[in-house]
């Protein structure tokens, strides 16, 4: 036992060795935060943090954010060997009043009814919880969970009403004047008449009111205002949920009573990171250590929201792709701005599965370099796929089966002893290209007449394809496709290969043509080209 633990040591101070050498991002920002705790000192876990507005349904931002922090944290813990305790808090805003009603959502009437009162005030338009925060809540949750992340949830309402803010809400209170001090100088000259960082909830209309201060008291901890709809001053206490804070005042309160050490933002918010670090510090906190990544942009190159409802939602990603190849979408280059649209979803699937086949021909220090290592905190599963997803994307175009038992008769002649009981991982791949296939290419799907010298190579490909003896592979294969397009004039083989695509598949781009007619079969593929050559998959499609 004593030699086992011996090597396993051994292993440990190996990889702490080569992580401290490690120049991947993660690593890179886990740095940062062994230097703070050498500053700061050892008295506290080291606290991590995600913010979250459940204004409306939760995007992938939210995920990334969550996934990225796990990967920081992850590599905090290879380097300094997990001797340091560690938590991860995912707080949502869910206090902050309704100030819009999101587009995506049923029953928007109903919202509208119950603008800016406190998100968990405000009833939930699905139905299905006691409020339309709670809702988006249990949406993130349920995602969070199903990935597997290790995190505390926490809930702007529950700390507010119960008094865990309380002392941090009277140390705001005892800084009024400096925090406004910081705050006054960023807002325009209207909203500097009215600004106050407490926003008090009204007994009077259930509102997040945006009122000013017209004065506090510091012994009884209460605020003075007046009420909008009845013009009567207000004595309120700012204690026990009856007050909340300006966001990027709250966003302070927050690091300081938690502790908080790290925490992600996007490039759009550095303006109120410096503003609420400098307030941070007025409480007598130190600010987190931070990350700037840049934001995600929808099909037209708008920064995605989760009132609008553009780009891609959580739900919509996981119909069509793993979860893996979303957090791969989240690790790779989170400082360049990225459009997070249907059509990168099929690249990321094939990217991940090949640097998951990579990482067992990898060297220890390739291997922390390899985006599946942070993705699988370091521990990458071994699976066998012996086919791309873009393939199986082919397949089921070509095939115009939606079957999963047709398509796996196909596989299994492709790679014998295949079966969806052996391999679950390529089971669910052909589920998310028949998801994929019929959501967004059978709808685009435009197949045209050949050309008279496309015409000619095709019909010289299917006897060159007939004449290919049993158990040709894709190589050979793919060589006859490439003897054709010579052999009919096409000095750019890309025109070939894009005949072939928009003819036989309906579409400009496709997979390797040999490895796809191997997967496929010959005598279907001859097939396909004969409806090409007389016209009737035209006049289908």
């Amino acid at each position: 036992m004593s030699e086992l633990v011996e090597k396993a040591s051994e292993a440990g101070a190996r990889l702490r060795e080569l992580a401290l050498e490690c120049r991947a991002w993660p690593f890179e920002e886990a740095r940062k935060l062994i230097v703070r705790r050498e500053k700061v000192g050892a008295r506290k876990p080291l606290v991590f943090e995600t913010g979250y507005g459940p204004s409306g349904l939760p995007h992938i931002g939210t995920f990334g954010e969550v996934a990225r922090t796990t990967m920081v944290r992850h590599a905090f813990r290879v380097m300094t060997g997990d001797t340091v305790p560690t938590r991860l808090v995912c707080f949502s805003d869910d206090m902050d009043g309704l100030r819009k009603v999101p587009d995506n959502v049923p029953n928007r009437e109903l919202l509208a009814a119950h603008l800016d009162r406190p998100l968990t005030r405000v009833p939930d338009p699905f139905g299905e919880y006691p409020s339309f925060g709670e809702h988006n809540n249990a949406m993130l949750r349920a995602f969070l969970d199903a990935f597997g992340f290790e995190y505390e949830f926490a809930s702007a309402t529950d700390f507010y009403t119960r008094g865990s803010f309380d002392q941090a809400l009277i140390r705001v209170l005892e800084r009024y004047d400096q925090v406004m001090d910081i705050m006054l100088p960023s807002l325009r000259e209207e909203r500097r008449r009215t600004y106050s960082p407490f926003l008090p909830v009204s007994p009077h209309s259930g509102k997040v009111l945006q009122v000013p201060i017209i004065e506090y008291d510091l012994a009884s901890a209460t605020i003075v205002y007046k009420e909008p709809e009845t013009g009567k001053l207000v004595h309120q206490p700012i204690t026990g949920g009856n007050c909340k804070l300006q966001w990027k005042v709250d966003w302070a309160m927050r690091w300081y009573a938690l502790g908080v050490d790290y925490e992600m933002s996007g490039k759009d918010l550095i303006d109120s990171v410096k503003l609420s670090s400098q307030i941070c510090r007025v409480l007598g906190g130190v600010p987190p250590e931070g990350f700037n990544y840049e934001l995600f942009l929808d099909e037209k190159g708008e920064k995605i929201s989760k009132s609008k409802g553009n780009g891609l939602t959580i739900e919509e990603w996981l119909r069509y792709a793993s979860p893996e190849s979303l957090a791969l979408f989240m690790y790779q280059s989170p400082r360049k701005a990225k459009r997070l649209y249907f059509d990168v979803i099929p690249r990321h699937v094939d990217d991940y599965l090949a640097f998951l086949e990579a990482y067992r021909r990898q060297s220890p220090e390739e291997q922390l370099q390899n985006p599946v290592w942070h993705i699988h905190s370091g521990n990458p599963p071994a699976v066998d796929l012996p086919i791309s997803f873009s393939m199986l994307l082919n397949l089921v175009s070509a095939s115009n089966s939606e079957d999963k038992a047709v398509l796996w008769g196909f596989i299994r002649r492709y790679a014998p002893g295949a079966r969806p009981e052996h391999h679950p991982e390529l089971d669910r791949l052909v589920g998310y290209a028949i998801n994929y296939f019929h959501d967004f290419v059978l709808p685009t799907k435009q197949y045209r007449a050949p050309d008279p010298t496309e015409r000619a190579a095709l019909a010289d490909l299917s006897a060159r394809l007939a004449a290919l003896p049993d158990g040709a592979d894709a190589e050979m294969i793919q060589n006859e496709v490439y003897e054709a397009g010579k052999a009919h004039g096409f000095a750019n083989l890309r025109d070939w290969f894009r005949a072939l695509y928009e003819v036989l598949l309906g579409q400009s781009q496709g997979p390797r043509f040999g490895s796809f007619v191997a997967l496929y079969g010959i005598a279907e593929t001859r097939a396909l080209i004969g409806r090409a050559l007389d016209g009737s998959l035209h006049e289908a499609g």
